[in-house]
Formats: structure tokens, sequence, C-alpha cells
């Protein structure tokens, strides 16, 4: 029996330690440099000072969308954001960017090809319309750099939204 409680305790020690290891170089006395992160984004934000996270939103008013008959609002599922955060000696981002079916492709492959992930796409409704996607994208690394990257996936939102362009179709025989 002792022995068996000196290896739980043993166990026990281990798991605290283990779990030291890799939860201590996540936390970081730091906040986010929100005005950088303004300036490179082009999106105002707000800091939530418990958390330690800086998120900056992008509202598509310019989507006048409707569920089942329902006209919604940006403030309702339709606003785009970005957040934030600490990590280490790094930053890691998360995101989720409201499109229309014709703005993923070119969105997408913006924040692809600037370093971000894109880990969902999805939609939130049925019987939307417009269909309205969700893109999620994150990252981790130099806040610079990820708010860059966020920045010109925003840009190219914006282009899009500014440029109004064809939506694409197929003929039907």
């Amino acid at each position: 029996m002792k022995n068996s409680l000196n290896s739980m305790a043993a166990l026990c020690v281990w798991i605290v330690c283990l779990t030291l290891t890799i939860v201590a170089p996540l936390v970081s006395a730091g906040t986010p440099d929100g005005g950088s992160i303004e300036a490179l984004t082009g999106l105002k934000g707000k800091l939530n000072d418990a958390e330690g996270v800086f998120k900056v939103t992008f509202p598509r008013t310019d989507i006048k969308a409707a569920v089942a008959g329902v006209r919604m609002n940006p403030e309702l599922g339709l606003t785009a954001w970005a957040a934030f955060t600490p990590a280490g000696d790094h930053t890691m981002v998360m995101g989720d960017i409201v499109l229309l079916e014709s703005e993923v492709n070119p969105v997408m492959s913006v924040a692809l090809d600037n370093g971000l992930d894109v880990t969902a796409l999805h939609n939130h409704f049925l019987w939307d319309n417009p269909k309205v996607m969700f893109m999620h994208v994150g990252g981790m690394g130099n806040e610079e750099k990820l708010a860059g990257a966020v920045g010109k996936v925003f840009d190219k939102l914006r282009a899009i939204i500014r440029d109004k362009p064809k939506l694409p179709y197929t003929e039907i025989d």
C-alpha cells in the first residue's frame, strides 16, 4: 500500500511539473500593442484587460442578409473580428471573417499567402440569403507580422466590397 501511495504522489508531482512546463511559456505579463495592431489592420479595436486580448472588429454593414425572411443586423452575427493575445515570446491571433460566397476564394488566398492558418470555413445559418460564410483564421508568431497579415485580409475584403465584382454563375441548358 505504501509503495502505491508513493507511486501516486510521484505521478501527481510529475503531472504538476509537466503542466507547468507546458503552460508557463504560454503565460505572458505583457499586453498586445493596440495602437500598432489598429494601424496594421486598419481597424479599431478594444483591449480586454482581464484577459489580455486586443480585438479588432469589422461589421459587415454592406451585407443585407435575411435568415428565414428575418433581416440580420451586423451586431447579431455579421461582424468579422480578429483577437490578439501574448503567448510566451510570441503573439497568437484568432479571427472569424464574415464573407459572402464570392469572397471566400480571394480572401482565403490572401490569408494563406500571408502566413495565416485557415482553420475552418462554414456557415452559421440555415435559409440565409445571400449565403454568409465564416472563415476562421489563426496564427502564432511576431505580433507585427500577424497584424499585417490580418490587415491584408481585411484590405482584400474592403477592395472586393468597393469593386463589387460580378458573381460567378453557370448557364444551364
